[in-house]
């Protein structure tokens, strides 16, 4: 058996991009912060992330049935906070427009957003691999990418 604090330990060695996943709903805006997002095909075009089965969040992105990637820069590490909590309105005093396809929120100051229907969600140990097909997406300014590593926040320097 695999020690989950082991376990944690040698994969905070990997770092990763943060993402806040977003979706418009019938209640209004909703998103979650997800360091664990990757492109899955080109042909067709698909991403895909993964979200925890005890996510708040995530069973209404899933409900929405649509979601947008936002790729933070490396200075939102306040909105990574903000997403990565639970019980609060995310989205107060953040700025945000509506993507062209969906209509899902893309937040303000993000380097990059995806826009995606959700074609399939796989359950896969205490998480869901979400599967997205993307219809639109854009490079939104240049600029470095928001990194997780060893438990902390840093940035990116070529």
């Amino acid at each position: 058996m695999i020690d989950k604090a082991r376990f944690r330990q040698v994969l905070g060695h990997f770092p990763t991009g943060v993402t806040v996943i977003t979706a418009t709903t019938p209640d209004g805006p909703a998103g979650m912060a997800v360091g664990s997002f990757f492109s899955v095909s080109l042909d067709p075009p698909l991403v895909a992330f993964c979200a925890g089965k005890a996510s708040t969040s995530y069973p209404k992105i899933e409900a929405a049935g649509h979601f947008v990637v936002n790729v933070l820069a490396d200075d939102q590490e306040d909105v990574s906070r903000v997403f990565a909590s639970s019980g609060t309105d995310k989205f107060a005093g953040l700025g945000y427009r509506a993507s062209p396809y969906s209509g899902a929120p893309v937040l303000a100051g993000s380097l990059a957003w995806i826009d995606c229907d959700l074609e399939v969600a796989h359950e896969a140990g205490d998480h869901w691999i979400v599967i997205g097909r993307v219809h639109d997406l854009e490079v939104a300014h240049e600029g470095g990418p928001l990194i997780f590593f060893r438990g902390g926040y840093g940035r990116y320097t070529p």
